[in-house]
C-alpha cells in the first residue's frame, strides 16, 4: 500500500527522563542523514526499526533535536551577499520534467 505525501510523516518523540529521542520518518533526505549519522556514530545514532511502508525509526541523542528561529529576510540577504563575495554558488540540481 502506497501512502500519500500527506500520510508520509516524520515524528520525533522524547521524554524528560531519557537522554535519547526516537525519530520516525518517511522523508528520504532525513533517512539518508540518519543513515550517515548512524555509520559515523553507531554508538549514539542507531536504527530502532524499519517499517513496511518505507519509513525508518532511529534512536538519536536528544541534543540532535533542535527547533530554530526561521531566517529573517535580512539574514537571508546578508548570507547571500556574503556567499557571493566569497564566490560560493549553490549546488546545481537536475530537474526532471516529469517530477512535479
Amino acid at each position: 500500500m502506497k501512502l500519500s505525501k500527506l500520510e508520509q510523516e516524520t515524528i520525533i518523540l522524547y521524554n524528560q527522563e531519557e537522554t535519547t529521542a526516537s525519530v520516525y520518518t518517511h522523508d528520504p533526505k532525513l533517512i539518508s542523514k540518519l543513515r550517515r549519522l548512524s555509520e559515523k556514530h553507531p554508538d549514539k545514532v542507531y536504527p530502532e526499526r524499519n517499517d513496511h511502508t518505507g519509513a525508518v525509526s532511529y534512536i538519536v541523542p536528544k541534543s540532535c533535536v533542535s527547533i530554530r528561529e526561521p531566517y529573517s529576510d535580512a539574514r537571508k540577504l546578508a548570507d547571500s551577499e556574503r556567499a557571493k563575495k566569497a564566490g560560493i554558488t549553490p549546488p546545481t540540481r537536475s530537474v526532471c520534467s516529469d517530477n512535479k
